[in-house]
C-alpha cells in the first residue's frame, strides 16, 4: 500500500508530506487547488513522462517520494526477481528532476524509468481516462476475459503459446530455407572451402600459446642472449662474484677455528657460495639452449601467420575456430540433404499445426463459456450503476492465423437503450459512461487483484446524483479488499471516505501554494457542506453532509 507521499518544488506545491490510510481515502479541494498536481506527480515517480508545466524553472530541484508498505508474498517474490531489495516489505521509490534532467531510485538505486513502471505496475494501478481508454482496444478485453476465467483458461493458453512458438520457429526455418539450386550450390561450395581450409590447418588446442611463446624469445634472442651473458659473467668464477665469495670464504676459514659464531658465518657465506654456483650453472645450460636454426625461426613465423590469419576470419582462439567448423558443417549436412530437411520440416509442420488447432478451439471454447459468465456479470454491475436497461455482451471472432495467445478476437458491445442494436464501446458511450464501466469490472475483480493501491481520477466525470451514490458505493466494495486513491468532486462520493483529506491553495502576493491535510470528522462534515452548498455554508448543508456521513457510515456496516 501507498504509505506516504512527499512533494517538493513541483508545480504549485512547495513542499507536501502525506500519510495515506487503508481503504478509501478521498481528496477534494475547489477548482485550480492543484488536486491534479497530487495525481500527476505519482506518476512522474513512476517514471511518466515530464510535463513543463509541472517542473518549476527555479534553482531547487523538483522531487517526489512515494513509500509502499508490501506484504503479499508473491508480489515481494517478483519485486525480488527484479533485483529489488524488499526488507521489511518496504519499497522506496523517488525522482528528482533538476534542469530537464531527472533521477529515479528504487530503495537507494538508480533505475531506468522503465525499471520503475515494471515495479510500479505490482503495487499501484492508476485509473485516469487513458486505462479507461484501454477498455476499448480488443486486446485489453480478451486479457480481461483471459483473466476472468484464468483458472481454466490460463493452463490452456499457455499450452497454445508454447504450441504456437514450436510452430512459427518451423514456419520461420521453412521460409528461410526456400532457395534454389544454384544458390544451393553456391552456399555448399563456400561452405566447403572455409571447412577445407580449417581442416587443411590442423590445428590443436593450445598449440598457438606454445608458438608465440617460442617466437617471442626467438626475436628477442640477441638481447636475451646479451643480458644472459653478461649476468653469467658478472655471478662467474673467473672475474665475477663467484670469485669474489671464494676468497672471502677462504679468508674466513681461516679465522673460524677461532670463533664458533664466526663458524656460522661462514657456514652462512658457503650456503651463498653453492647457490650461486646452481645459479651460474643453470644460466650457462639456459645458454647452449638459445641457439636455433634460421629454419626454425621461418616456420614458428608462418605457423603463427596461419593460426593469425584463420582468428582474423572464424574466432579470436583455436576453440572458437573449430565450434565455427563444426557449426559450418551442421549447415553443409542440411544443405546436401536439403530436399529431406524440408518434407521433414513439412511433416512437423502439420503436426504441430493440427495440436495448434486443436488447443485454440479448446481455448475459443473456455473463453465463449466465460465470456458469456463475465457479460452476465458486467451487465449487473452496470445495473448497479444505474445503466439499468444497458445490454451487454461479449462477441467473438477468429483470426486469419494463429497468433502466442490464440485464433480469437474479441469486442465488447453494448446497447444503453432498449430496442437499439448492440455496437462496440467506442461508438456509443461516452467518456464519463466509459469510466463507469470500467469500475463495475474493476469491482468484479476487486477480490482476485492483487494490486494493493488503486487510484481513480475523473471517476466522477459526468455523472451526478443517484449514478454518483452507486459509484461511492462500488469505490467502496473494493476498498474492503484494496487500498483507494479517489479524486472527487461530488458530495456522495466524498461521503463514503474512510479517510479524507483537503487539497488547498494559499494564494499570496508573491505566489500560490498547494496544500493537502488530512481532515477530522467535523472538518469533513464541513467539506462536503462546501462542496454541497459552495462557498456560502448554511446549517442546512452542513445538517445535509452529516446526514450524507452518517448514511455512508450505514452503509459500510450493514452492507459491506
Amino acid at each position: 500500500m501507498l504509505r506516504n507521499l512527499h512533494i517538493k518544488n513541483l508545480a504549485l506545491i512547495r513542499e507536501v508530506d502525506v500519510d495515506f490510510a487503508d481503504g478509501l481515502n478521498i481528496l477534494t479541494g475547489e477548482t485550480g487547488a492543484g488536486k491534479s498536481i497530487i495525481i500527476d506527480s505519482i506518476g512522474l515517480a513512476l517514471g511518466g513522462k515530464v510535463q513543463r508545466n509541472l517542473v518549476n524553472t527555479d534553482d531547487a530541484p523538483a522531487l517526489v517520494e512515494l513509500v509502499f508498505e508490501e506484504t503479499n508474498e508473491d508480489t515481494l517474490g517478483s519485486l525480488r526477481e527484479m533485483g529489488i531489495d524488499t526488507e521489511d516489505g518496504v519499497v522506496f521509490i523517488s525522482r528528482k528532476i533538476r534542469d530537464g534532467r531527472s533521477q529515479l531510485r528504487i530503495n537507494g538505486e538508480t533505475v531506468t524509468a522503465q525499471e520503475v513502471r515494471r515495479a510500479s505496475s505490482l503495487l499501484i494501478d492508476i485509473h485516469g481516462q487513458s486505462e479507461h481508454q484501454k477498455l476499448l482496444r480488443g486486446e485489453h478485453q480478451l486479457s480481461l476475459i483471459d483473466e476472468y476465467g484464468k483458472e481454466r483458461i490460463a493452463p490452456v493458453r499457455a499450452k497454445v503459446a508454447e504450441c504456437y512458438h514450436r510452430y512459427a520457429e518451423i514456419r520461420t526455418k521453412l521460409g528461410a530455407e526456400e532457395v534454389t539450386e544454384e544458390e544451393r550450390a553456391r552456399q555448399i561450395s563456400f561452405l566447403t572451402f572455409e571447412i577445407d581450409e580449417i581442416d587443411h590447418a590442423e590445428l590443436e588446442i593450445g598449440e598457438d600459446e606454445l608458438l608465440e611463446k617460442s617466437y617471442r624469445r626467438m626475436t628477442n634472442a640477441k638481447r636475451i642472449v646479451e643480458a644472459a651473458s653478461g649476468a653469467h659473467a658478472l655471478t662467474g668464477y673467473e672475474e665475477g662474484a663467484g670469485e669474489s665469495i671464494g676468497r672471502a670464504m677462504r679468508l674466513l676459514a681461516s679465522v673460524s677455528s677461532y670463533d664458533e659464531e664466526l663458524e656460522e658465518i661462514s657456514a652462512s657465506l658457503t650456503e651463498v657460495d653453492d647457490l650461486l654456483n646452481d645459479f651460474n650453472r643453470s644460466l650457462s645450460d639456459y645458454l647452449d639452449s638459445l641457439s636455433f636454426e634460421e629454419e626454425e625461426f621461418r616456420k614458428t613465423e608462418d605457423r603463427l601467420n596461419v593460426i593469425n590469419r584463420l582468428k582474423s576470419r572464424f574466432g579470436d582462439s583455436i576453440e572458437k575456430i573449430l565450434a565455427y567448423r563444426d557449426a559450418r558443417m551442421d549447415e553443409l549436412a542440411e544443405l546436401r540433404n536439403y530436399e529431406e530437411s524440408r518434407e521433414e520440416l513439412k511433416k512437423q509442420e502439420t503436426v504441430i499445426r493440427s495440436e495448434l488447432e486443436k488447443l485454440c478451439g479448446e481455448l475459443t471454447g473456455l473463453r465463449a463459456e466465460y465470456g458469456e459468465k463475465f457479460a452476465g456479470e458486467v451487465r449487473r454491475q452496470l445495473a448497479d450503476l444505474n445503466f439499468a436497461r444497458a445490454d451487454f455482451a461479449v462477441e467473438f471472432t477468429e483470426t486469419p492465423d494463429f497468433g502466442v495467445h490464440g485464433k480469437d478476437a474479441v469486442s465488447f458491445v453494448i446497447s444503453t437503450n432498449p430496442g437499439s442494436p448492440r455496437l462496440p464501446l467506442n461508438k456509443v458511450v461516452s467518456g464519463g459512461e466509459l469510466s463507469r464501466i470500467m469500475l463495475g469490472i474493476k469491482t468484479m475483480f476487486a477480490d482476485t487483484d492483487t494490486t494493493d493501491t488503486l487510484i481513480f481520477d475523473e471517476i466522477d466525470t459526468g455523472i451526478s446524483g443517484r449514478t454518483a451514490q452507486k459509484v461511492a458505493e462500488k469505490m467502496a466494495a473494493i476498498a474492503r479488499h484494496h487500498q483507494v486513491l479517489c479524486i472527487t468532486h461530488l458530495p456522495q462520493i466524498a461521503a463514503m471516505a474512510d479517510t479524507h483529506y483537503a487539497i488547498t491553495k494559499d494564494v499570496s502576493e508573491e505566489s500560490a501554494i498547494t496544500n493537502i491535510d488530512p481532515l477530522s470528522e467535523e472538518e469533513a462534515v464541513m467539506e462536503i457542506a462546501r462542496i454541497l452548498g459552495g462557498a456560502e455554508i448554511t446549517e442546512i448543508t452542513r445538517n445535509s453532509a452529516a446526514e450524507m456521513r452518517e448514511m455512508c457510515r450505514q452503509y459500510k456496516a450493514d452492507v459491506l
